[in-house]
């Protein structure tokens, strides 16, 4: 397994260059790997980490600090930032092999692994990417649904209403979504389509702005006065006993969703050019992203909690303590469904990468899944029809929209993907990758505090998913499935 993933998770952005090599010239426009020369800085490198991290975790925020609190929920915010950047130093040192300043270049999170630890922990590397990139797609299946729901429901409170139930499913939503996938999937070379991830990257700061922009002026509004309190809703007030833990517990989980970026940073360590090192470039750029990213987080969720108090939406977007301007709300979730649309693709991308290419080595001559047939589509050219590829991408679609209107619960799914991956692909893997790198003895005092720290957020993450998984147990024991429901 591990070895069909290193094959089909290399860079998608930097492609191989086969010149060059043979005059000066060429040397020129190559690294020292034979690629072609790098040019990303602190400043690209740290967009690309904003815009990958800021995203739908964002809409959760203020919920999950209902249920922490004025003291629990920033403290809670700050650790999971310093644990977020501490372990991308380290990552960013195993960029290279065996050193972090010379020697062979890893392109993918996968390579990095192999190259410093090697094994049965590359197999299980890739089993924790591989369920995370399958979490993510089904999550935002159900959080595009919800938003393209929620713009419907807006026009509807505004013509009849904020007391109206205007209550509308989300099902004929996530079809939707998955048509446009199964559209999008079929696309060849998708990753030279750049313009799709910049108008991502737009939109979710587009939404979480204007979130921001509405909270702030819901407290300053006139009149306004919500509960609000140091530890959260009030247990035998606002939640039972049981509830209050189990929601402090998936909070956690939101919370660890939002700061998910570790599966990305090699990739974006590849777009830097050298010198300066990589590795301390990319520290640099991992301080201004994360730095950046817990200020806007931290204003995202207080704020938002001052604006809703104790009975702050999961979706602060979508569970309509909003309701005007209702344009603008309507703009806002429009920007979140393009963003999670183009997303989407993103994070399937090396899912279809790892099942086409291991086929075509176990049936290399099989005529459905290597054959390529013309198409000549008006206006668009040619198009090389792959049956196998076809198939087998629009099963994977299918399958994640079902999986999604039969969980269409946004906050435990949501914590249980950020509990499930946090824990072994932003601390395990650093820890041990930095551990094998610089030899650290057994026992040592800082091999000691390392393992004390991996422990730890093993526990977190574990009652965290703990938390989730009651989370979506009770959402359950309520949920009638393929009816039309409020899961905001």
């Amino acid at each position: 397994m591990a070895s069909e993933f290193e094959k089909n998770s290399t860079n998608m952005y930097v492609e191989q260059s086969p010149k060059g090599l043979e005059n000066g010239q060429g040397q020129k426009n190559v690294d020292d790997d034979g690629r072609e020369k790098r040019t990303g800085t602190v400043l690209t490198a740290s967009a690309h980490i904003i815009t990958a991290v800021i995203g739908s975790g964002v809409l959760s925020l203020a919920w999950a600090m209902a249920q922490l609190g004025w003291v629990a929920g920033p403290v809670i915010l700050f650790l999971f930032s310093f644990i977020t950047y501490f372990t991308s130093t380290l990552l960013a040192d195993c960029y290279r092999f065996p050193g972090p300043g010379s020697g062979k270049r890893n392109y993918s999170y996968m390579e990095v692994v192999r190259s410093h630890l090697g094994g049965f922990k590359v197999q299980l590397c890739g089993i924790a990417q591989y369920g995370n990139l399958v979490g993510i797609t089904i999550g935002y299946t159900i959080t595009a649904s919800i938003s393209m729901k929620a713009v419907v429901r807006s026009n509807c409170f505004h013509k009849e209403g904020h007391e109206a139930s205007c209550t509308v499913s989300n099902y004929p939503y996530m079809v939707i979504f998955a048509i446009i996938q199964i559209i999008l999937s079929q696309i060849q070379n998708f990753h030279k389509l750049s313009w799709l991830s910049i108008l991502a990257a737009v939109m979710s700061f587009a939404y979480s702005l204007i979130g921001l922009g509405l909270s702030i002026a819901k407290v300053a509004g006139a009149g306004h006065h919500v509960k609000t309190s140091l530890t959260g809703t009030i247990v035998g007030v606002d939640v039972s006993g049981s509830q209050k833990v189990w929601r402090c517990l998936q909070s956690i989980g939101d919370i660890a969703f939002a700061y998910a970026f570790a599966t990305i940073l090699i990739e974006i360590q590849d777009t830097l050019r050298s010198p300066p090192a990589e590795n301390k470039v990319m520290k640099r750029a991992s301080l201004v992203g994360v730095f950046t990213t817990t200020l806007f987080y931290v204003l995202c969720g207080t704020i938002g909690y001052a604006a809703f108090g104790n009975n702050a939406p999961g979706n602060f977007l979508t569970g309509f303590g909003f309701y005007e301007p209702f344009w603008l709300i309507d703009i806002a979730n429009v920007c979140i469904a393009i963003h999670l649309i183009g997303a989407y693709q993103v994070f399937c991308q090396p899912i279809y990468g790892f099942v086409e290419g291991r086929c075509s080595e176990k049936w290399p001559d099989n005529k459905f899944i290597k054959s390529q047939h013309d198409i000549n589509i008006p206006w668009f050219g040619v198009y090389n029809l792959n049956y196998f590829r076809m198939l087998w991408r629009t099963i994977y679609v299918i399958i994640t929209a079902i999986i999604a209107m039969i969980f269409p619960f946004f906050n435990a799914i949501l914590g249980l993907i950020g509990a499930a991956s946090f824990y072994p692909l932003t601390v395990y893997f650093p820890i041990e990758m930095h551990i094998a790198q610089r030899k650290i003895p057994k026992y040592s005092f800082k091999w000691i505090w390392l393992h004390i720290l991996s422990w730890a957020c093993l526990i977190v993450s574990l009652v965290a998913a703990v938390g989730s998984i009651e989370g979506l147990t009770q959402d359950l024991k309520t949920y009638k499935p393929f009816k039309p429901q409020d899961q905001d």
